[in-house]
């Protein structure tokens, strides 16, 4: 017996012993009936320059045009502007959105769409324009707060067409069913979750990716790299959302240090973005998991790069998960080219923490949150919206209360 064949047996028989003992959620039956959901998405370099057509294609009559300052300062507004303009169809911009959209630029934006009879948005941007853009659609499609639509399938009715432009490879938000909003009543992030949401039209273009900082690039891409972890091991995964998720886990690995080295080589930036749209598809349809639902509550509390929590909260959640799915991490670190064969558990535990440290590291993101100044007597509240967190639901190991400190406090 070789020892692939035995370390898959003996990861098997401590499946179990964890499904019992250690409070592991069951995973799903492969073969179960499945719904996949995705929009429609043109890649490539020059995407973007087909928005107007699409908007023709979808009906616009006017468009709500959503984006923020910094992507407006690097000139990718303006070409969809320039699109609209060849097809004569009428736009008004809405650049009032910032990191971690949150409820008063929604209700802006739902205001400067009715006033200025819209009947269509394109979102340009990372994932905080294109969630404000599904967050004012789901506003104006039901005349009511979007507070009132945080958790899992509560939108009823469909949006206004959306078309999204991403322009970092992170987010994933062109392709999914989430849109996350910060509540500054309540300092934490509302996850909202819906099919209602997946827009009509992704125009997925990599070489909007080459104005993003070396920091930028970093924490976009472990964003997507924890994307892409969380849907392989989520207890809502499936054959489908598997592909993706591991292609992307094989393109990020390969590309992003040279993607954060050199941002503006497509050559690294073409992969970087197609890891993205692989990642999307995979956690759109599995969900995410405990690192998501930690850093949901810790980046609204803080206001801080959601990238930049996931990465510094991947390792912890890793170590924790690892006893639920074994042999689906281990994959994980194949899929990285980390070798395995002939080391014991304890020890592929350890290669696979240590590869994704170094990968970290080496792309210049920190070990923990010092530098923010978060205070230990914030970790009781912070683990409170953790719990409730959609993403929480399909974390692979059930986590209690202590478990969800612990892991903050390893990180203040």
């Amino acid at each position: 017996m070789s020892n692939r064949t035995t370390n898959e047996y003996g990861m098997f028989v401590l499946a179990k012993v964890s499904r019992k003992n250690l409070g592991v959620k069951a995973l799903t039956n492969p073969w179960e009936l499945r719904k996949f959901v995705a929009p429609e998405f043109v890649f490539g370099v020059g995407a973007i320059d087909l928005s107007g057509q699409y908007a023709k294609n979808l009906g616009a009559k006017k468009v709500l045009l959503v984006t923020d300052s910094g992507v407006e300062a690097a000139g990718w507004p303006a070409r969809v502007t320039q699109s609209l303009d060849r097809i004569s169809i009428p736009y008004v911009i809405f650049d009032q959105v910032t990191e971690n959209p949150k409820i008063a630029e929604v209700r802006a934006g739902s205001a400067l769409y009715e006033a200025s009879g819209c009947n269509m948005i394109i979102a340009v941007g990372g994932g905080s324009p294109m969630d404000c853009a599904k967050a004012i659609g789901i506003e104006v499609s039901h005349r009511r707060g979007i507070e009132e639509f945080e958790g899992v399938d509560l939108v009823e009715y469909p949006i206004p067409p959306l078309v999204c432009i991403p322009t970092t490879a992170g987010s994933s938000a062109d392709v999914s069913q989430f849109a996350i909003i910060a509540d500054t009543r309540r300092i934490t992030k509302m996850a909202i979750v819906s099919k209602a949401v997946v827009p009509d039209v992704a125009l997925i273009d990599p070489e909007t990716l080459t104005t993003l900082s070396s920091y930028q690039v970093a924490c976009t891409g472990m964003d997507a790299l924890t994307h892409a972890i969380e849907a392989y091991v989520s207890s809502a995964h499936s054959p489908v959302t598997d592909l993706h998720a591991l292609e992307a886990i094989r393109l990020i690995s390969l590309h992003l240090p040279d993607a954060v080295a050199d941002p503006k080589s497509l050559d690294h930036q073409g992969p970087m973005m197609l890891a993205s749209l692989e990642a999307g598809l995979a956690f759109s349809n599995a969900i995410l998991g405990a690192v998501h639902a930690m850093a949901h509550s810790l980046g609204g509390y803080y206001d801080l790069p959601h990238g930049e929590c996931n990465a510094i909260l991947l390792t912890g959640v890793v170590a924790f998960n690892y006893p639920a799915c074994p042999d689906r991490y281990d994959r994980i670190a194949e899929t990285m080219g980390i070798e395995l064969i002939g080391y014991s558990y304890e020890q592929r535990l350890s290669r696979l923490i240590a590869a994704i440290t170094f990968m970290r590291e080496k792309i210049g993101i920190p070990s923990n949150m010092r530098r923010h100044g978060i205070k230990i007597a914030e970790v009781p509240r912070l683990t409170d919206f953790a719990m409730k967190d959609a993403c929480m639901a399909t974390n692979p190991k059930l986590m209690q209360r202590q478990d969800v400190e612990a892991l903050y406090e390893a990180i203040i």
